[in-house]
């Protein structure tokens, strides 16, 4: 069940957000609005745009959620392996998107703290030859 979802979050993902995609749902309003004549303009001809429009709304909110939640854990697992991969780098990073508020508001607070020495020209900032 999870295997058949990702691939019909990612499948579906892919081909709303693509050009096809957006061309498609143009057509779909244009046919719906030229077919106003046909139905006198009714309140049954207005409540299908309005039904149809809220409905996919409603499920692709699912759809995405379920692709971002899949590529932020895709990149933070490239950071950690990055992180894990590079010498001088705190270990304490690895997996810091699950450690608490207080310790992401630290960590936020101490590199603000950073920037602010380094734009005051207090402290150089690290060079790439100094990392190796």
């Amino acid at each position: 069940m999870n295997d058949l979802f990702r691939k019909l979050a990612q499948k579906t993902s892919r081909v709303t957000g693509s050009p096809t995609g957006f061309i498609i749902a143009i057509l779909f309003v244009l046919i719906w609005a030229a077919s106003g004549p046909l139905f006198n303009f009714s309140n049954t001809w207005q409540l299908v745009i309005n039904t149809g429009t809220t409905i996919l709304t409603f499920l692709m909110v699912f759809l995405i959620q379920n692709t971002q939640n899949r590529d932020a854990h895709a990149i933070n697992l490239k950071l950690d392996e990055i992180i894990r991969s590079s010498g001088p780098a705190r270990d304490e990073f690895i997996d810091i998107e699950d450690g608490t508020d207080e310790k992401l508001a630290m960590l936020t607070h101490e590199f603000n703290e950073l920037r602010k020495t380094i734009n005051e020209g207090i402290i150089a900032p690290v060079t790439q030859e100094e990392k190796a």
